[in-house]
């Protein structure tokens, strides 16, 4: 079973983990915790049946790649990233500016957009990186590594 393409906030989301340094590496596997740091999430990596899994909410109740995995694989350069960018979402609690917003993902990313210091950058370089991330993501047509596993609860 293949995964489906995820929100393109995911691909913020995966960027602000790498820039917060909320990623443990393991061998084909990580713990990526969340933007709040109360809980983590588990993500293993099987790259010759070009397959993942990881237990997000978005993973398991939505079907989608979720942001831990897009962040994993952009660690071990499977997808490439431009830095810069990683360390302008840097900081980004998620949970509570979805929550703000009411998880309409428009007005956070708008928000989020408002808030961001891209270092000399435009907004549209920046959006061209999510463009060329979220192209990355769909050639790559991964398939669902076993079983889903339900997310930890908390905050």
């Amino acid at each position: 079973m293949k995964w489906k393409l995820p929100p393109k906030i995911k691909i913020y989301e995966a960027l602000g983990a790498i820039g917060d340094g909320r990623i443990e590496m393991g061998n084909n596997s990580a713990k990526i915790f969340s933007s709040s740091g109360n809980k983590f999430y588990t993500v293993y990596y099987d790259p010759s049946a070009k397959a993942i899994r990881a237990n997000d909410n978005g993973s398991y109740w939505q079907g989608y790649l979720g942001y831990p995995s897009i962040a994993f694989l952009m660690k071990i350069g499977a997808i490439k990233y431009d830095p810069i960018y990683a360390e302008a979402l840097r900081g980004i609690v998620w949970k509570d500016i979805n929550t703000k917003f009411k998880n309409d993902f428009d007005k956070t990313l708008e928000y989020v957009h408002q808030n961001m210091k891209i270092n000399g950058r435009s907004l549209d370089d920046f959006l061209k990186e999510i463009e060329d991330i979220y192209s990355q993501i769909k050639e790559m047509n991964l398939n669902q590594l076993g079983k889903r596993t339900k997310p930890p609860l908390g905050y």
